[in-house]
């Protein structure tokens, strides 16, 4: 069973029987904006969130940063799915519309932290999209074996006038890989503002 994290909850990157999760993928799910038209219609309005993440050592200096620009880090260990523009635009579908997969075996060994972030491309206020959810499962960005955790980043209202997120850190403790929930929103406008923010506030 799925653990449903909360803001600042850290956790082991293991199954409930004590085995270690490698190959992770962390998918953003969020919807569209509806907006009353004219005469009671509906307008939906398209969302264009941008998943990222960066890698880090233990001297928390950036090594790679991974995004819809640059979709896959030098050894292959860490992709990108692609960009998506829209949102879900009927309604939640429960498919995730942006993935970051890692493969924590095959990251170079200096890399000590994933840091994982979300952006909103056009300027969209969080407090205005209408759900936003994280799921990290072992799988593929087309395939979800086992989902080993949730989290809501939506429908909170502190994060009214925010666009740009830091959604959380997988990092490296004694040689176990851990994970923590950070959602939190940030006064940054665009990816490289909010990556000087992770290194500034949570690294």
């Amino acid at each position: 069973m799925a653990i449903i994290l909360e803001k600042g909850q850290r956790i082991n990157l293991e199954k409930g029987n004590g085995s270690k999760l490698q190959n992770l993928c962390v998918g953003v799910n969020w919807g569209a904006i509806e907006k009353k038209g004219f005469f009671g219609n509906k307008k939906v309005e398209a969302v264009d969130l941008d998943a990222s993440c960066a890698t880090f050592n233990d001297k928390n200096e950036c090594l790679e940063v991974i995004y819809f620009g640059n979709l896959k880090s030098k050894n292959g260990s860490v992709k990108h799915s692609g960009d998506d523009l829209t949102g879900d635009m009927g309604g939640d579908d429960g498919l995730d519309n942006e993935v970051i997969t890692v493969d924590l075996a095959k990251l170079p060994a200096d890399v000590s932290k994933v840091a994982f972030v979300l952006n909103s491309f056009r300027g969209q206020d969080f407090k205005t999209i209408p759900f936003a959810s994280i799921r990290i499962y072992e799988g593929t960005p087309t395939r979800v074996n086992e989902v080993f955790a949730t989290y809501d980043i939506a429908n909170d209202a502190s994060f009214g006038g925010s666009v740009s997120m830091v959604m959380g850190i997988f990092y490296k403790r004694n040689g176990e890989w851990k994970f923590n929930a950070i959602g939190e929103a940030t006064a940054d406008r665009d990816l490289k503002g909010t990556l000087s923010t992770v290194v500034s506030k949570y690294l």
